[in-house]
């Protein structure tokens, strides 16, 4: 959603052990699961990177390993579908393969979407599920993810503009307390009253993405931002 007001959007007990050693030395302290805007090119697209590149610098010593939610992001909103299965799948095997990996979810835009969606508890009323869905994430899966950041997430009244076939986008229930949800108030795509098309794009220059980084770090168990910037952010949802 960069472009324009539409577009906005073995072997062997040796050997096992061995094996089961490589497997845990696999498993990073952090998984970021990321899903990029509509347009921007594969991978975590430019908010992304810059949130994964903040989150790096403010973990020294902890090993943070990235993967961009593999999904269209065209102006097809119908196949976000696409990202919620793949960011799904990838925060769940991330639990269960490697349980002591903290999982940072989050999205820019159409992919802030993407990311609220998988932390639903339950499917909204009268919404058919597409094919390779089956429901919300396990409720245990809920205690792996520490974050979720999103950035410029569609509003209800900017979504439904652009694919009234949408659900409406919530956070659900066990998420919302780890959630940085950030929205710059001029931003037309997550904000109701927002007309400045080049506010969609600004959140790294505008240092919310920093922000956002810190946020994520108080919630892996690291220093908390200062309160100062918590309200100023805080404002921007």
């Amino acid at each position: 959603m960069a472009v324009g007001a539409a577009a906005l959007i073995a072997a062997g007990a040796g050997g096992v052990a061995a094996a089961g050693h490589a497997a845990a030395e696999a498993c990073p302290d952090v998984q970021v699961v990321f899903a990029r805007g509509t347009f921007e090119p594969a991978g975590v697209g430019g908010v992304g990177q810059a949130f994964v590149d903040s989150l790096r610098a403010k973990t020294p010593g902890k090993s943070v390993d990235v993967y961009a939610v593999d999904y269209p992001a065209s102006l097809d909103f119908a196949t976000a579908a696409d990202g919620v299965i793949d960011a799904r799948n990838k925060v769940t095997a991330t639990a269960n393969a490697c349980p002591n990996t903290k999982v940072v979810l989050g999205g820019y835009s159409q992919g802030a979407a993407v990311a609220a969606y998988i932390t639903e508890d339950s499917v909204p009323q009268g919404f058919t599920l597409p094919p390779g869905l089956t429901g919300p994430m396990p409720a245990s899966t809920a205690d792996h993810v520490a974050a979720v950041v999103l950035f410029g997430k569609p509003s209800s009244g900017f979504l439904q503009m652009i694919y009234t076939g949408a659900p409406p986008i919530t956070v659900g229930p066990r998420y919302t307390s780890k959630t940085d949800d950030v929205c710059i108030p001029e931003d037309p795509v997550c904000s109701p009253t927002g007309n400045d098309q080049g506010a969609h794009g600004a959140y790294p220059v505008r240092g919310l993405t920093d922000r956002a980084a810190d946020f994520a770090v108080s919630r892996l168990g690291g220093t908390a931002r200062p309160a100062q910037a918590t309200a100023q952010a805080s404002g921007l949802n």
